[in-house]
């Protein structure tokens, strides 16, 4: 994987320091550690990006940890995928696989020994009485009634808990803290809940489990990472954090906060876009109108592009709102350079070149990429009837529309120069097909007595078209910030009802016939494409729109 020159960040300079002071003995150990609740999205590839990034870049280790302390809404099927996110964007964890359910001994001989110390205590009380007694920012709380249980007593009972003697909810393992601390999460937070739930991993071996809180320091400490970097949300966890570890004097990481990715028009909350595939909002996790790392993938976006866009972005301590056009430009740049151009018609409007020979077919050499002059041409079947673009041509053309129109001379790409000379119209009206007439001595699109056109269009032969379906995408939501949304209002309503348009009648160049699964090709005017990776075959060709063109080759005018 080719990087460049790291640019600094405050993580950096934090690191730098502790380097120069010889802390953790100069080394660098960080990890990334996901829930297996669902699948990753472009918020976790910056996560991603900076905790191996920054193992990389110090010659360090990154850690890929699995932090499975719920069995109810983990699966083995998120933990593949996951997997399969990460190497997809070039990192490699090497040996180092983890799960927070590897230490779940350790976690419990840690509690009782919080027990043992007076630290912690199983409370009786339900989860509204303890909300209840947790108090406001602006109130203290009120000390639960089971908080001065004995020692001997605790330790009783939460090996009872262990041994699956309590329903759930009945009782929990608290720390004993303080009910006056202004940070809530202090106030005798719950460390272990009981949940009768098989786990995908240690099955029925367990019926209490961590808390997240609780497990994620023990597991940083165990693990010897040496800088635990999380997103902002977490910064008020920190006092926890430190004091679980400072109570059981054990190894301690150091946490560091940094502004979690939040993109325009785009939700990264795995519990919203769970509820949008269950709801069938979406074709699944990998639709490609989605902001999964699996739905990018699909859709045509590179490992490559994804990794220069969290780079580009940096790293912040504040929360704000990156455009999506940073993102679309990411890939834009790349597949600018790297990718085949070709000629794809995808709302076909058949032209006849009424002075063309009947039986004659040219070949017209075309260019690959203009920017990579190695990738060479290749040769386009020019025949009497063609397809062009519904939108290149207007029978009554308003003054600033320079495409085909009666009367009107345009060039065909690589081709020739045609005028319009007549429409034929179907019994409602509709045009049915264009006559044109064309001008021999304009082989390869230029003329030899100077006269210039106004407008270049692509075209391709109806005889040798590909027939295939085209899918445009759109922004998922039409709010700059979907979670900005009134008192009562559901998300939802902000769902873009145009983000997919399905175009089943296509014409494409016959060179695409060999069109690799998940291939990337620029058509010509029109975008980037990628042939898409599941609904493709060998005997149909199904195309999804990775993101539109920036700067084309040919004048193309706002739609009027």
């Amino acid at each position: 994987m080719e990087t460049t020159k790291p640019l600094t960040n405050f993580i950096r300079e934090i690191i730098d320091q502790d380097i120069a002071a010889g802390k953790n003995f100069n080394r660098v150990h960080t990890r990334f550690p996901p829930e297996p609740n669902g699948y990753l999205h472009i918020g976790h590839a910056k996560s991603i990006c900076l905790n191996f990034g920054i193992a990389r870049d110090y010659k360090g280790l990154c850690n890929l940890r699995f932090d499975d302390t719920n069995p109810e809404t983990e699966d083995v099927e998120y933990v593949n995928s996951i997997m399969e996110d990460v190497r997809w964007l070039g990192f490699d964890w090497q040996e180092r696989l983890y799960y927070a359910s590897d230490y779940f001994e350790q976690l419990y001989e840690y509690a009782l020994e919080l027990i043992k110390k007076g630290k912690a205590f199983v409370c009786d009380q339900s989860l509204e009485e303890m909300r209840s007694f947790r108090g406001t920012i602006t109130e203290p709380g009120k000390e639960s009634p089971f908080r001065n249980r004995s020692v001997e007593e605790n330790l009783d009972l939460f090996s009872w808990m262990k041994a699956g003697e309590y329903k759930e909810g009945s009782k929990v393992l608290r720390g004993k803290i303080n009910m006056n601390h202004p940070n809530l999460l202090m106030r005798d937070p719950v460390f272990y809940r009981i949940r009768k739930a098989s786990h995908h991993r240690t099955k029925d071996k367990w019926c209490i489990y961590p808390t997240y809180d609780y497990t994620h320091c023990i597991s940083d400490s165990i693990e010897v990472i040496t800088h635990s970097i999380c997103t902002l949300e977490f910064e008020v966890h920190r006092p926890l954090y430190d004091w679980i570890l400072n109570e059981l004097d054990i190894h301690h990481p150091q946490q560091i906060e940094f502004a979690r990715l939040n993109l325009s028009h785009t939700l990264l909350s795995k519990r919203k876009l769970l509820e949008l595939v269950e709801k069938k909002h979406v074709g699944g996790w990998d639709d490609p109108r989605m902001p999964t790392l699996s739905g990018l993938r699909r859709r045509g976006y590179t490992p490559e592009s994804i990794r220069k866009f969290c780079e580009q972005i940096g790293v912040a301590k504040a929360d704000s709102i990156v455009d999506l056009v940073l993102l679309e430009n990411s890939i834009r740049e790349e597949l600018n350079k790297t990718t085949p151009r070709v000629m794809a018609v995808l709302r076909p409007l058949k032209v006849i070149i009424d002075n063309y020979p009947e039986d004659l077919v040219e070949e017209m050499e075309a260019v690959n990429n203009p920017e990579d002059p190695s990738m060479g041409t290749r040769m386009l079947p020019f025949s009497r009837e063609l397809y062009i673009e519904e939108e290149d041509f207007r029978e009554e053309a308003p003054k600033q529309f320079f495409r085909l129109t009666p009367g009107r001379e345009v060039r065909l790409r690589y081709a020739y120069f045609i005028k319009c000379v007549g429409v034929s119209k179907d019994a409602q009206g509709k045009i049915k097909e264009i006559h044109c007439t064309y001008d021999p001595a304009t082989r390869g699109g230029d003329s030899p007595d100077g006269r210039k056109v106004k407008s270049t269009i692509h075209w391709v032969s109806s005889q040798y078209a590909l027939n295939a379906k085209v899918r445009l995408y759109d922004t998922l939501f039409t709010q700059r910030d979907p979670n900005n949304v009134p008192e009562g209002i559901d998300f939802t309503a902000n769902l873009n009802p145009n983000s997919l348009e399905t175009l089943s009648s296509c014409a494409v160049e016959p060179s695409l016939k060999n069109a690799v699964t998940a291939g990337r090709y620029q058509f010509e005017r029109m975008g980037y494409f990628s042939v898409d990776s599941i609904d493709s075959s060998s005997d149909k060709l199904v195309f999804n729109r990775i993101v539109t063109l920036r700067d084309t080759w040919a004048k193309i005018e706002k739609k009027l």
